[in-house]
């Protein structure tokens, strides 16, 4: 208790200990996070399901916490993945407590986050509504769960996670350096005062870093300076080779990283026509360009330019990069916590979801090779599925031909070349999921140098070279033959 002071003849409690304020506020402050934490995580929860149902995500895992909308990034990353990695878990628990089948099935996202924390979280305060009404039936969600252990003959969580969770490798980390905005050597000093840093040897303005650094909160990747990007995805533009001034096309842009390396790779100048359908992928999409400091880009639909329109008449360049099944990234996406993920899913490649991906590959690689001035076109997948890349190639090299394409060699000392399906299949690249950390596939098709054709001119029975010179010859022999007639 509070000592008393006397104050007016009365005594009145003595002020509280300053350090009991203080830990008074300090806790009300991580109650307040953790409230708003909860609410970004069910957020990012809710888009990440949302996607997987569809098979058609908005954006990774990472990229959706990573985004400038969610403002506690590190805990609410920690609460998605934690969520995410006990779900199944969870679905099972509220089944058998019937939680969702009432009001409460509107916000299913925040139910799954907030019963994580009562359940496996830390032992905090539940401050809101949901939180309350959760609490309340602690101890009839504790029961379910303990009902599960004995169902799965378990002793622990840990080990009833064992029978859902698949085994994911840990991976390199790679810093591509935007050269729009800073110069490789200024990246690694900067960058060097955080971490070890070194220069890639395969690809340009790459960096290398220790595995399981966290850069995402670095000032260089906030404003763009650098970006967070894997190997073999920064492989695929320096592929197409732009060079500045070119009008280049890039297919199916979002999220915008390769966008963002193709206008670097023309040091800002010549235009890029970045198209993407989807209307919140383009958000993010237009998030990217805007931070690497790019403006040589506007937006359009890839399947709905008419590739003999005039203003397409100077694209001499095409990234096309379409939607895949993401086979060849799925642990770096953390697709692996999703619910349609399995060991089985990865080795799918005849599935009908695949089928139908090729099907729109194809499509959309021949509509790229039917731009009438286009030099380079790259296609590229993160698959590992011979479906979605060899077949592919394969299915439009007679049309590529036809419009003089062939098949060159992206990168001609990479190990690891096309399966060989066909001849000329060691031309496509591909990257190890298992040695490289991706999955990652590049087909680059170039147009010949056609000879010009020397045009001859029929004058009777004289063909000659059509020219400046061979017309002054034709006048000059007609009218020595005009005069030799009328002798």
């Amino acid at each position: 208790m509070a000592p008393l002071e006397k104050k007016a003849g009365r005594a009145w409690p003595a002020p509280a200990a300053p350090r009991r304020r203080q830990r008074m506020e300090s806790r009300n402050g991580v109650e307040r996070s953790a409230y708003f934490a909860r609410r970004e995580a069910a957020k990012v929860l809710r888009s990440a399901l949302q996607g997987d149902a569809r098979r058609r995500a908005v954006g990774s895992i990472k990229s959706l916490v990573y985004s400038p909308s969610i403002r506690n990034k590190k805990a609410t990353f920690a609460l998605v993945c934690q969520t995410l990695k006990h779900l199944p878990l969870l679905k099972e628990v509220l089944a058998a407590t019937n939680i969702l089948s009432g009001k409460w099935k509107r916000q299913e996202e925040l139910v799954y986050v907030i019963a994580y924390d009562v359940l496996f979280g830390q032992d905090i305060a539940m401050s809101g509504p949901v939180e309350k009404f959760l609490m309340l039936r602690k101890n009839e969600l504790q029961s379910a769960l303990a009902k599960l252990y004995v169902k799965e003959k378990v002793k622990s969580v840990e080990n009833l996670l064992l029978k859902y969770q698949t085994p994911v490798s840990s991976k390199p980390r790679y810093v591509r350096v935007n050269t729009l905005k800073m110069d490789i050597e200024s990246a690694m000093h900067e960058l060097g005062k955080a971490t070890t840093v070194m220069k890639d040897d395969l690809v340009p303005d790459m960096l290398v870093v220790p595995t399981r650094t966290d850069l995402h909160d670095h000032p260089l990747v906030m404003n763009g300076s650098v970006f967070l990007q894997g190997k073999a995805s920064s492989m695929v533009a320096v592929a197409l080779c732009p060079k500045p001034g070119w009008q280049v096309l890039d297919a199916c842009a979002a999220p915008g990283n390769k966008t963002a390396h193709l206008a670097a790779l023309m040091r800002g100048r010549g235009k890029i026509i970045a198209c993407e359908l989807n209307e919140e992928r383009v958000k993010v999409l237009g998030t990217s360009i805007t931070k690497s400091g790019a403006h040589n880009i506007i937006h359009g639909d890839f399947l709905n330019l008419d590739a003999k329109d005039p203003k397409f008449s100077k694209v001499r360049a095409i990234l096309l990069d379409p939607s895949c099944s993401g086979s060849g990234i799925s642990a770096e996406r953390l697709d692996n916590l999703l619910p349609s993920y399995s060991q089985d899913d990865i080795d799918a490649a005849n599935s009908q979801r695949v089928k139908k991906l090729a099907a729109f590959q194809r499509k959309a690689l021949v509509h790229a090779l039917s731009f009438p001035v286009v030099e380079r076109v790259v296609y590229s997948t993160c698959s590992i599925h011979q479906t979605e890349n060899e077949d592919v190639i394969k299915s439009v090299l007679p049309f590529a031909a036809s419009l003089n394409f062939e098949l060159a060699t992206p990168f001609p000392q990479w190990p690891h070349r096309g399966i060989p399906v066909f001849e000329g299949s060691e031309h496509l690249l591909r990257t190890d999921p298992t040695e490289d950390m991706e999955g990652f596939f590049i087909a680059l098709f170039v147009r010949k140098r056609v000879k010009k054709k020397i045009i001859r001119r029929q004058t009777r029975e004289i063909y000659l070279p059509f020219g400046k010179t061979s017309a002054m010859w034709m006048r000059h022999h007609n009218k020595k033959k005009k005069k030799m007639d009328h002798a």
